[in-house]
């Protein structure tokens, strides 16, 4: 992913200068309309700061005062609606968007730029001009009526809220027209260098693959729905191996096969042989999942997402990882395989304040692998040390993949946070017994370093006190949610100014770290969001022609019982772990599959006191598989972060040899969970 700059232009007086040598650069507009996205982007990010003070606030007053101000929940919600849809066309800019890079990353440069070209015509401008066109009706009828809060004591003018929605895509046909215009005054160049690399037969041959593979499929199946649904699902997956954005990728197939459907529905698609359709899409149907966008605006749920995020990356710019691995360094320095288990323990303590894959892997690696490298570990243990450790940050709680998977599934985030803490723990046991059975059965995988010296006090005085602050934050954030003193959102608030208070007592925190702060969480809310956004258009379109039932009637079919089907299920997530993030599964297939396992009967014994305690088992289950999706080439991203940091004695071959134990050892968590329920349901059963 490209990194934002961080440079703030006037965006008024950039555009007339660059208007004045429109004669000498053919790019000038566009880069004038990049700045003035950026520019509002920057502004906008400190919301972020605004929603941490709402949130603190609202706890303080309830605490303190005994006073509940619904205009205080409302406003956290809207600083979170502004800063997730203004961020959209940020990240567009500086292309921060999640793509699968398999095959986009061997591409040429002149390539990539054709793929966006036709991306952003085909599969963003649709998309753009139905938000545009929908939301601001959505917004008028609302201004029309004067909405306002439906609390007495609530906001008023829910209209200027609203109208986030049609504004937001409007600066998002801004920032896609900006790329529109580098990428095809670039094309018409032709420039020598952009030429380096792999052309786009490597990506038809993909696309036309998956044709072939979809229409064999449509021959499994009778009805025309069926088949639209299995060609929409296959053709989502085709079109992630050009690499555009995920986002752009769900949103434009939903509308296409919406267009689709609706030509089937009106007869005019028999000349394919294939029956009329009774979908029911159009245009003013589709108009629909704009209340589905306001709806994801307002989750209050969701807020706690870039708050968790704040936390963990401020947690970062904190230096407490340096801390530990200095100190814990010294406290396992004489024990074979110390290094890795240092690692394994910060990326644990990590994981339990940050929740930030891909910050935690490059930060690890960053720290360890060159030590790791001059202790003479062995590259594929010290890859899989890494990758592994940075991994556990989407599991053990807080995590932001729980909130998520919380929404989509109308289940307790607490429920979730608690369910997840024992399946984490017991991970990162395994990956401790691992390093050191391996370092003490091979010697030459993680040596003792040379010149050692036995822990003696001032080591462990050094480690507990680098390890008792944060994990005091831990305890404040988890502590209170499991206590009930606090829901998840506020928690998330807290933790993010226990963060802030952290660095800024280790003296860590300047303003420009702050800056960064603020723009990473800006770019990871607004990319998460932008994937919600699509994948909202796809799954409506999906569920329209059926894909529920479908999904439902092969999986009923199996006959496999309720256990069987469960691990049916595990399997196809396992599988799609390949191709897809956890954040498509999540938001995609988690949902369908839901009505599914609530079908089953599945009885959980003992822990009544959950509402569905088979579901919050299901859930952690899918979650530990969907661990393994960050492992698992050819998408896994924390194979990619790491790259990216990786001395160059480490080879990528070493890193795909050296998680292979790991994944192992995350499928024999799942089994651990499977066969032992109450793993997942004991703790929440009995935390209230």
């Amino acid at each position: 992913m490209a990194n934002p700059t961080t440079d703030i232009d006037d965006p008024i007086e950039t555009y007339e200068h660059l208007l004045e040598h429109e004669d000498r650069d053919p790019q000038a507009v566009a880069r004038a309309l990049d700045t003035t996205v950026k520019s509002i982007g920057h502004v906008v990010m400190w919301a972020n700061i605004a929603l941490v003070a709402a949130i603190v606030a609202q706890v303080l007053f309830r605490y303190l005062l005994n006073q509940n101000f619904p205009k205080l929940d409302e406003i956290q919600w809207h600083f979170y609606g502004l800063v997730t849809m203004i961020g959209i066309s940020y990240a567009m800019v500086t292309d921060s968007h999640v793509r699968v890079d398999l095959l986009h990353m061997q591409l040429s440069r002149r390539a990539q730029r054709v793929i966006e070209v036709l991306g952003i015509l085909t599969l963003v401008t649709p998309f753009i001009y139905l938000m545009v066109d929908q939301g601001y009706d959505y917004f008028y009828e609302s201004f029309r009526v004067n909405e306002r809060s439906d609390s007495p004591t609530g906001l008023p003018a829910r209209w200027a809220f609203k109208a986030i929605i049609p504004i937001s895509f409007v600066l998002l046909g801004v920032a896609a027209l900006a790329r529109l215009i580098h990428d095809v005054h670039a094309l018409i160049a032709n420039y020598e260098e952009e030429r380096q690399g792999k052309g786009l037969r490597i990506v038809l041959l993909a696309i036309f693959c998956f044709a072939v593979v979809a229409a064999g499929l449509t021959f499994v199946v009778e009805t025309t729905e069926e088949k639209l649904v299995i060609a929409m699902f296959l053709s989502f997956i085709a079109l992630l191996f050009t690499g555009f954005p995920v986002a752009w990728v769900l949103a434009g197939v939903g509308v296409a096969y919406c267009g689709i459907a609706y030509l089937f529905d009106n007869d005019l698609m028999l000349w394919t042989g294939l029956e009329s359709t009774f979908t029911g899409l159009d245009y003013l149907t589709l108009g629909a999942v704009v209340n589905r966008v306001y709806a994801t605006m307002s989750n209050a749920v969701l807020v706690a997402l870039p708050m968790f995020i704040f936390m963990g990356l401020m947690l970062d710019e904190s230096g407490v990882a340096e801390r530990l691995m200095s100190s814990m360094q010294r406290l396992f320095g004489k024990t074979r395989g110390g290094l890795a288990i240092t690692v394994t323990m910060i990326g644990i303590i990590l994981a339990a304040s940050t929740g930030i894959i891909g910050a935690s892997v490059v930060l690890l690696g960053v720290l360890s692998l060159p030590s790791m490298m001059e202790q003479r570990y062995s590259p594929r243990l010290a890859a899989g040390v890494v990758s592994a450790s940075g991994t556990l940050g989407i599991l053990i709680p807080p995590s932001i993949m729980l909130v998520i998977m919380a929404d989509q599934m109308a289940l307790s985030v607490g429920d979730l946070f608690m369910a997840a803490v024992f399946p984490g723990v017991i991970i990162g046991a395994l990956y401790l017994t691992y390093i050191f059975v391996i370092a003490k059965l091979d010697e030459k995988v993680a040596p003792v370093p040379e010149g050692a010296q036995s822990p003696d006090w001032d080591a462990v005085k050094d480690v507990l006190i680098a390890v008792l602050p944060t994990l005091g934050l831990i305890l404040a954030v988890l502590g209170s949610i499991f206590a009930g003193i606090t829901t998840p959102t506020e928690a998330s608030g807290v933790g993010a100014l226990g963060a802030t208070a952290l660095a800024l007592g280790y003296r860590k925190l300047t303003l420009r770290k702050l800056w960064n702060v603020l723009v990473s969480t800006f770019n990871t809310t607004a990319y998460i969001f932008a994937i919600f956004l699509g994948a909202t258009v796809f799954s409506y379109v999906l569920r329209e022609l059926g894909g529920d039932e479908l999904i439902e009637h092969v999986i009923a079919s199996t006959g496999l019982g309720p256990n069987g089907t469960i691990l049916f299920i595990l399997f196809i997530v396992f599988l799609l772990g390949f191709v897809l993030d956890w954040i498509e599964i999540t938001l995609i297939v988690l949902p369908l599959m839901g009505p599914v396992v609530a079908g089953l009967g599945l009885v959980i014994p003992g822990f009544g006191v959950l509402d569905d305690p088979a579901l919050v088992w299901f859930v952690i289950l899918v979650a530990v598989t969907l661990q393994t999706s960050f492992l698992t080439p050819p998408v896994g991203f924390a194979l990619f972060y790491l790259k990216g940091v990786c001395p160059p004695q480490i080879k990528l071959m070493d890193i795909y040899r050296g998680i292979i134990p790991f994944v192992l050892l995350q499928l024999t968590g799942l089994a651990l969970v499977f066969l032992l329920p109450a793993l997942a349901t004991w703790l929440p059963s009995v935390a209230y």
